[in-house]
């Protein structure tokens, strides 16, 4: 199964075990949706130039303490989605090239007292936690001074002992799928200066009261904060904004695949303290149920000024009030694309004083009828130099 890079690829064979015979010249070994439970001392004695190691989506329960003793080589462990119940440190003891460890999906309820990491200098990316997942304790991480990405499943993490993560000086990019509010900003306090872009999944921010858990993330230093699969209402909408603006670094903000429970009614004071900082702005696949009754967004004009990039696809927009497009007068690059403008609500949404500044405007995937329509709408954007009208109804 080995290609001529040495590239091995046994994935789907029905192997209950690895197989023999491997060798020095094997680089890359995938052996990924198998029936493999237990990874002996002798499976790869031999395999000692192994670069990137694929047991994913196994049934392992079991690792011999000396398994990975000889790959002093491997760049690449995928262990997810197994039936590890626990984590022994002396597994990565001698993994001294290892940039990428993926654990996420097995079924540990903790990484023991200590760090399993210890020993892995080179770590870029770690992937770890699953539904049993319950604790982190001080000293997990241990010997861990930057990641370039560090992805926790805690869906259930319930308890976080103060300082676990502050170990860790720089995370690029933190992804952090969590339901408890109260453990979200125990965590939130230990990367307030380390982490760049922040990913939280699957937290509901529906209760005003627990926002005020969340006011520790005004201090932060992250650039991107991006909220995916989260639900927001129209009581905690405007504490989120209000936190938000505070953050002294915050350049870009994503909701993707989010739920709004209401209809936009936000009784804000923002005009007086908006964001000098945040300037990329982006909704995909924003589900709002009553989006028909939704207000004409009045209350956030004063947030938009300084916006240079506003991405909103796939949300049932079928107007943008003109008062809101005068009001984003730093706008170089707007996608509206997979949304419900028609040639009405084109005209109206790119009024007079609209966008000045625009550059990139993506229309594709409307209801646009009419081509003479649209153009004499946009002819008054003297800065455009890339329109995307494709996939319309002309």
């Amino acid at each position: 199964s080995c290609d001529a890079s040495q590239l091995c690829n046994c994935s789907s064979m029905g192997l209950d075990f690895i197989p023999a015979g491997l060798t020095a010249k094997i680089t890359v070994l995938n052996l990924a949706h198998n029936r493999i439970k237990h990874i002996r001392s002798q499976d790869l004695q031999q395999a000692v130039n192994l670069r990137a190691l694929l047991l994913q989506h196994n049934e392992i329960s079991s690792i011999d303490e000396d398994s990975f003793q000889p790959l002093a080589k491997l760049e690449l462990l995928d262990l997810s989605n197994n039936s590890l119940a626990h984590l022994s440190p002396v597994w990565f003891g001698q993994l001294f090239s290892l940039q990428h460890l993926h654990l996420q999906g097995n079924f540990y309820s903790d990484l023991g007292e200590s760090s399993p990491f210890s020993s892995l200098r080179n770590l870029s990316s770690l992937h770890l936690g699953n539904p049993r997942f319950s604790v982190i304790r001080r000293g997990n991480f241990e010997g861990i001074e930057l990641l370039h990405k560090l992805w926790i499943d805690g869906s259930n993490l319930s308890q976080y002992e103060q300082g676990s993560l502050k170990l860790i000086k720089k995370i690029n990019h933190m992804i952090i799928n969590i339901r408890s509010v109260d453990v979200f900003s125990e965590i939130v306090r230990d990367i307030l200066h380390s982490v760049t872009w922040l990913e939280v999944r699957r937290l509901a921010f529906s209760i005003s009261a627990e926002m005020q858990l969340l006011r520790v993330m005004s201090s932060s230093f992250v650039k991107k904060i991006s909220f995916r699969q989260i639900l927001l209402t129209d009581a905690t909408v405007p504490e989120i904004v209000s936190i938000l603006e505070d953050m002294p670094k915050l350049v870009e903000l994503e909701l993707i695949d989010c739920r709004l429970l209401g209809t936009g009614q936000w009784e804000m004071q923002i005009q007086a303290n908006q964001s000098q900082t945040l300037r990329v702005f982006t909704i995909e696949k924003l589900s709002i149920e009553e989006f028909y009754l939704f207000t004409d967004l009045q209350t956030v004009e004063g947030l938009l000024s300084l916006f240079t990039r506003v991405t909103v696809q796939n949300t049932k927009v079928f107007l943008v009030p003109c008062r809101i497009s005068q009001h984003l007068l730093s706008l170089e690059y707007l996608d509206l694309s997979a949304n419900l403008l028609g040639d009405q609500s084109l005209e109206h949404s790119a009024c007079q004083g609209a966008w000045p500044l625009l550059q990139t405007l993506n229309l594709s995937q409307n209801s646009l009828s009419y081509l003479e329509k649209t153009s004499k709408s946009l002819s008054h954007l003297r800065n455009l130099i890339v329109l995307d009208i494709s996939r319309n109804n002309f």
